[in-house]
């Protein structure tokens, strides 16, 4: 599992998971529903595309399994909240 950070800035709550999703808001839940919308957002792009990396920089190998793993969630209609805020 990615670790989870929560950043809060005046009146602004951010959350970030594993350094590629970032979910901001004026509230925990927003930010929070903002990063469920980041990682769909990718894990849809990672589905329709895949994944490509250069030999110089291979990916992390758990990072693409936890993606593929929300990917498979999303794509059987499932809430990948559970998920991610394990």
């Amino acid at each position: 599992m990615p670790e989870l950070t929560i950043t809060e800035t005046g009146e602004r709550v951010c959350l970030e998971l594993g350094g590629f999703a970032r979910g901001q808001g004026t509230s925990l839940q927003e930010a929070a529903d903002d990063l469920i919308h980041s990682i769909l957002r990718l894990v849809i792009a990672f589905r329709s595309t895949g994944l490509r990396a250069p030999r110089e920089c291979p990916p992390d190998l758990e990072m693409v399994d936890f993606l593929y793993q929300l990917g498979e969630i999303a794509a059987a209609g499932g809430d990948i909240r559970s998920r991610v805020f394990t």
